[in-house]
């Protein structure tokens, strides 16, 4: 039996023993107290061993355009943790907390992550395990599972920015699924991007053909694993229908353009990719694993915006929508980092800046009063 407070659209599963983050006054109060005090490579072909639990606490599905933890209703609140295998188990146990403290329910963790002189990838370039970042990954997930947090796993082709090209090949990219689903079987709160970006045409392009093998690769080993390739840029009925009668998403991933008037656009993007998938004869959520953010370019998006986007998703219909963070571009350092370079004594949130702290508590109280 789940225990969650009815009130609230984000729930955490009770298999976690606990109530809904934001039970009345609590989740704030915590959050509000932790903004006060400023708290928060080499490849080694080896058998990988699953972390052994009695049974998955946290179970991700879908229904119909919904995600579902635990078989209820439950909208996807997340936030961006990309170079999360290069935090201490220290620091990944505190961010985890703080993020569910502050309302999130997923995170996005990638298993392909190079940046800034660090490869914490849980592969190498042939999609073998790199064990020691593998292993960080299980420790990841099975501290998730045992939060009520939902994780997304993320591989890429790459294309210099986050390392050096990898899984090049058909044969590599599919060892890197098997490897990392080999990896976190024996848990259900996870979902695997098996191509971020996938459209564009670089080192990163990969077909809906190749996307439809890796599913199938992925599936085989983990037969209830939600799988699905994210897409830059809004998706075109063309598209959209490749993913459906090729690729075979389980849920759809657009990544949509970043500029002042995209807030104000979501609402009706997702209802319009939801009416088309229904005019195809197949229902599935919308997920907005990483919409614009701070740092990215010449706009830099208010609090005011991210609290837009995300009630736009949601009047929409998305069944999901991130927090997302990143480098700062225009810094010759990339500084503030955030999520890109999680190195160092210092959590996630104290990478973060003013305006990025303001948002994530009006996102809180969002959802605390809808």
């Amino acid at each position: 039996m789940n225990v969650v407070n009815t009130s609230c659209k984000v729930c955490i599963p009770a298999a976690s023993r606990l109530s809904c983050v934001l039970t009345p006054g609590r989740g704030i109060a915590l959050w509000a107290s932790f903004l006060l005090t400023g708290a928060i490579g080499v490849s080694l072909a080896v058998p990988v061993q699953p972390t052994v639990v009695p049974s998955a606490a946290t179970v991700l599905g879908t229904e119909r355009t919904a995600f579902t933890v635990n078989q209820r209703s439950t909208f996807l609140l997340g936030i961006s943790y990309y170079g999360g295998l290069g935090a201490s188990e220290a620091q990944i146990r505190a961010d985890l907390k703080a993020m569910r403290q502050a309302g999130f329910n997923w995170l996005r963790v990638w298993a392909t992550w190079g940046a800034y002189g660090q490869e914490v990838s849980a592969v190498d370039g042939e999609g073998r395990p790199r064990q020691e970042y593998l292993t960080k990954l299980q420790f990841l997930v099975a501290e998730a599972d045992r939060l009520g947090l939902i994780v997304d796993v993320t591989l890429s082709r790459g294309n210099g920015v986050t390392g050096p090209a990898r899984l090049t090949t058909a044969q590599a990219h599919r060892q890197a699924v098997e490897t990392v689903t080999k990896a976190l079987r024996n848990h259900r709160n996870w979902y695997l991007d098996v191509a971020n970006e996938r459209n564009i045409k670089d080192a990163r392009f990969t077909t809906y053909e190749e996307l439809k093998a890796l599913r199938a690769a992925a599936r085989a080993i983990a037969p209830h694993l939600l799988v699905t390739a994210s897409h830059a840029g809004d998706i075109s009925r063309q598209e959209l229908q490749q993913y459906l009668q090729v690729a075979q998403v389980d849920f759809l991933a657009p990544h949509r353009p970043r500029h002042p008037d995209s807030p104000k656009q979501t609402q009706a993007k997702t209802r319009e990719l939801l009416r088309w998938a229904a005019e195809s004869g197949r229902t599935l959520p919308v997920h907005y694993q990483e919409p614009f953010r701070r740092g990215w370019g010449r706009w830099e998006p208010t609090a005011e915006d991210f609290l837009t986007d995300l009630r736009g998703a949601q009047a929409g219909g998305a069944a999901g929508w991130c927090f997302h963070n990143g480098d700062q571009r225009s810094d010759p350092e990339g500084k503030p980092r955030r999520c890109f370079d999680l190195r160092g004594e210092a959590g996630l949130w104290d990478r973060l800046d003013d305006v990025e702290r303001e948002a994530i508590r009006r996102l809180t109280q969002h959802f605390k009063n809808p």
